[in-house]
């Protein structure tokens, strides 16, 4: 039309564009729409004969996770986790099987506690009704039939004096042989702590006692096998972290059923460094002495005034051990005594002057410094030994005296000169070098 301005004119046009554009939007919305609805109801609807059915695979068995059923068990992906997975019923029969274990272990625990009441009333009614009269057979039957008397007998042949050592060991011995009396008759009997310390200087007869003590406890069936096995620090402590530990088991296991002497026990703990290895072994040591006491008997020895300080740093130690016996120095006399008892085993005769001179020389030597009781004596046996040998092969093999033949006298005796060679080093060597006569 004229009338209209060349501005309404592009506003007209404009407003058509638009209203075209929707249209056909609407249309395209409307379209999709109704094919989604006709493309479902096709999808879920029954096949009908000669009617294929539309199918979200083309294959029925196509599975998008996998060509196996997915409530089939394929196992885990994970070798170390494997063992979480597996079948519903085979999960529920272990179960079942692990359930029935932890009742028939419940059950067989309650039988056996059940039979052990049984005894223990039917031990009671025993003991109740037992005459006191009943005989339990005598002492020196059970002293003579295990053979402890035996053991006894050796240690006073053995050893000369100590009368307190060996009272000790028979008391131990009375009580080792009334506990077997007293289980015979089906009393109650508890092992004893026959854990022992052994004090005393170098030389007093403590590896001796240790060794009878251990033939004793396997006599009267407290060791199985009754040896003894001597240790020191070198033989427990290691020298670097790990190796302490594998040495005291060593030790231990080569004592069980016997008795281990640590010898100067005192060396396991060194109180001026914390870091010290020998702690470690001490820790297992009193766990064994606690734990296995019915099959190794621990002996530490040492000298008393070092022993009760270490006892001071390990009362563990102290209060475990049950049996504490004192060895005293022995005296001249029994020094000479000593002497005596090693000569006859020796097979060697001496006679009374002999003995008055070495008599002399033991109570010279017993004034220097590291004097070690029997075993000065057997040094010094030695040395007469050897003196007497000496003398004897000058007088028939290089003086050539009787035509060089010696009698069975001549090469068991020891002379009082072969004594007095002993006695001469000491009263004419230097003051200095005294300490090495």
């Amino acid at each position: 039309s004229g009338s209209v301005s060349k501005e309404g004119a592009y506003l007209q046009f404009h407003i058509c564009c638009v209203y075209i554009s929707y249209s056909i939007e609407t249309m395209k919305l409307s379209a999709a729409f109704t094919l989604l609805c006709i493309a479902s109801a096709s999808a879920f609807a029954p096949a009908t004969p000669g009617q294929a059915s539309t199918q979200l695979f083309q294959n029925a068995n196509q599975n998008p996770f996998g060509n196996a059923k997915s409530l089939d068990y394929v196992g885990g992906g994970d070798a170390e986790n494997e063992k979480n997975y597996g079948r519903l019923a085979e999960k529920l029969n272990e179960a079942d099987i692990e359930r029935r274990k932890i009742l028939d272990e419940a059950d067989r625990r309650e039988r056996a506690a059940e039979i052990r009441r049984e005894e223990r009333l039917a031990k009671i009614a025993y003991m109740v009704d037992m005459p006191d009269s009943t005989p339990a057979g005598t002492v020196d039957e059970f002293m003579f039939k295990e053979g402890v008397q035996d053991q006894l007998d050796k240690l006073d042949h053995d050893l000369v004096g100590l009368l307190a050592v060996k009272k000790r060991v028979k008391e131990i011995a009375a009580l080792l042989v009334l506990d077997k009396m007293r289980r015979k008759l089906g009393f109650e009997t508890a092992v004893p702590s026959l854990h022992m310390s052994f004090t005393g200087a170098p030389g007093t007869g403590k590896t001796t006692v240790a060794v009878r003590m251990g033939q004793i406890l396997a006599k009267m069936g407290y060791a199985r096998r009754g040896h003894v096995v001597l240790a020191t620090r070198d033989d427990l402590v290691g020298q670097y972290v790990g190796h302490t530990a594998p040495k005291t088991k060593e030790m231990i296991k080569k004592a069980m059923g016997g008795v281990l002497l640590v010898d100067e026990a005192y060396y396991l703990y060194n109180a001026a460094n914390d870091r010290d290895y020998g702690q470690e072994s001490i820790e297992i040591l009193l766990n064994v002495m606690e734990n296995n006491s019915d099959d190794l008997v621990v002996a530490v020895a040492g000298y008393k005034d070092r022993m009760d300080k270490f006892f001071s740093y390990i009362p563990g130690m102290m209060s475990r051990i049950g049996n504490h016996i004192d060895f005293p120095n022995y005296s001249s006399e029994e020094l000479v005594q000593i002497a005596a008892v090693m000569s006859r085993d020796l097979e060697y005769d001496i006679d009374d002057a002999a003995y008055a001179t070495f008599h002399e020389y033991i109570k010279e030597r017993m004034e220097l410094p590291f004097f070690s009781n029997a075993r000065t004596v057997r040094n010094a046996m030695d040395r007469a030994r050897m003196n007497s040998a000496i003398r004897t092969f000058e007088k028939y093999a290089i003086n050539g005296e009787n035509g060089g033949m010696c009698s069975v006298a001549d090469l068991k005796n020891i002379s009082s000169d072969d004594f007095q060679v002993l006695l001469d080093d000491i009263l004419n060597a230097d003051v200095n070098k005294r300490i090495f006569a």
